[in-house]
């Protein structure tokens, strides 16, 4: 356990002393929040202030970016640069490495939705229940699995130089196709269909139902969606790191 929480404390040391990672990945949903859930946060989404409902919103946009990219364009580059070599020629298990990254994901992943809560709460007038503030951040912290499944499946799949419009091609269009920008139930038809395909969707539901403004339904058949695209992308990470082996050690 030493070995995982060490591992763990380095890798959050090494990304805070990147700003060209932690600034963006904390900032640009907050920005986005500004715009949005602060200036229009007054009107109503259903039976709910948009300022509330963005809070879920754009907290699964950030949870998603902080995950992919923290995942996926970090390990690709460090593949890239032979760091997970150098990894294994210590006693250290391949393991903690991705636990490290996963506690990485999860810790900026708090830091934005709490961000977005303050935001919230300050400038919009939100008033979430302790309990219900405590459970949304539960569902937004505890989804970041599924994407850092998601970024790590990128990760051995593209390049160190690729990584990052990869992640940028599924992250943005991925967002808007699910409703994280504007309420799913805004766009057309079409598009709502597809939404229902796509992980960010069966997320967001989660977490607008513990504030009552999801589509209604069952909360376990996005639970069992979420699960679903989990083992499918750890499986595809997986066969690319079996695949990386095997280019190393025959």
């Amino acid at each position: 356990m030493r070995t995982y929480l060490l591992e763990s404390k380095y890798e959050l040391f090494k990304a805070l002393r990147l700003p060209a990672y932690s600034l963006p990945t904390i900032l640009f949903p907050v920005v986005f929040y500004v715009f949005f859930g602060v200036m229009f946060g007054g009107r109503s989404v259903g039976s709910v202030k948009m300022a509330e409902y963005l809070i879920a919103t754009y907290g699964a946009f950030g949870v998603i970016g902080a995950s992919l990219f923290g995942f996926g364009v970090s390990v690709a580059i460090e593949r890239g640069q032979g760091w997970l070599e150098a990894k294994r020629t210590t006693p250290m298990p391949v393991s903690a490495y991705f636990f490290a990254k996963t506690v990485m994901a999860m810790t900026f992943s708090s830091a934005i939705i709490v961000l977005l809560f303050t935001m919230g709460t300050l400038f919009s007038g939100v008033q979430l229940a302790p309990m219900r503030a405590l459970a949304l951040f539960g569902v937004l912290v505890s989804g970041s699995i599924t994407f850092c499944a998601l970024g790590l499946c990128v990760a051995f799949i593209a390049g160190p130089n690729s990584a990052a419009p990869i992640v940028n091609l599924i992250y943005l269009p991925m967002a808007f196709l699910s409703g994280l920008w504007i309420p799913v139930q805004m766009l057309p038809k079409a598009v709502q269909k597809i939404a229902l395909w796509l992980p960010p969707y069966h997320y967001s539901q989660l977490a607008l139902k513990v504030i009552g403004a999801d589509r209604g339904g069952s909360a376990l058949v996005h639970v069992a969606a979420m699960v679903a695209f989990t083992v499918l992308f750890t499986a595809l990470a997986y066969i690319g790191y079996r695949r990386d082996e095997g280019k190393m050690y025959g």
